[in-house]
């Protein structure tokens, strides 16, 4: 191999440190993403919370509005059954007090469940409003934490893209332009290293992909300064430096 191939070795090995860096700047911004969608979805809890004690509130109005016609209907009834002129008629009222007593008694306990829940609902309000102050303050710190730590990591960055880049000069420009597509084909690993099949002298394969590579690349890798690719994932192959030295 000659500086064609060594210098895409160095170039992949800065290539992995620049993923590397900007994979953590990503990570700590989105840590910030994510206690965002935690208070959002605890938000969006809230309000459902809301306009379900809403409901509730209204269909215990509304009960309460229907009990009370009902009580005034009871209080007529018991004239009714003092006024009564034959025990027929005083039958008659007392079935239809007896029967509106019993539904009034139904609807009373259907307002006391609606209560119950009316105080549960206003609870698991309250909880969740706890939980939104607390998810409040860790999205703070958390942004805090983030922003230092962006500031740190995108300095990084761009001191290893200053290594890239200088790397890259020592890269004629038609397998630069290789190693740039293959790298983003593979999340940055465009140079992979031959590998000798493990009990078997003379055989090898592609560290990439595992794929056995055919003894005649490995001879020109040794020879030539080129780019030999593995046809079958299409990474940049490369010996290692025991390889070189047989």
């Amino acid at each position: 191999m000659g500086p064609t191939l060594n210098g895409l070795i160095k170039l992949q090995s800065v290539e992995n440190r620049l993923r590397a860096a900007k994979a953590k700047l990503t990570r700590s911004r989105r840590s910030v993403i994510v206690q965002e969608n935690q208070v959002r979805s605890l938000q969006s809890a809230l309000e459902a919370k809301k306009e379900e004690l809403q409901l509730t509130k209204v269909q215990s109005n509304r009960l309460e509005l229907e009990l009370k016609s009902r009580d005034e209907e009871v209080n007529k009834l018991r004239a009714a059954l003092n006024t009564s002129k034959s025990n027929k008629e005083y039958a008659a009222v007392l079935t239809q007090l007896n029967t509106t007593r019993a539904d009034n008694t139904k609807i009373e306990n259907q307002i006391l469940d609606l209560m119950k829940a009316v105080e549960t609902d206003e609870a698991e309000c309250e909880n969740i409003r706890r939980q939104i102050d607390e998810q409040k303050q860790q999205l703070e710190q958390t942004r805090k934490t983030a922003e230092a730590a962006a500031v740190e990591q995108e300095a990084e960055i761009r001191k290893i893209q200053a290594e890239w880049n200088e790397a890259a000069k020592a890269i004629p420009g038609e397998p630069l332009k290789i190693f740039k597509r293959v790298a983003e084909t593979y999340d940055g690993e465009a140079v992979a290293q031959v590998e000798e099949q493990e009990g078997r002298h003379g055989a090898y394969s592609c560290g990439g992909c595992f794929m056995g590579i055919t003894a005649e690349s490995v001879n020109l890798l040794m020879t030539r300064d080129e780019l030999i690719r593995c046809p079958n994932c299409t990474r940049i192959l490369v010996l290692s430096n025991a390889q070189m030295q047989v």
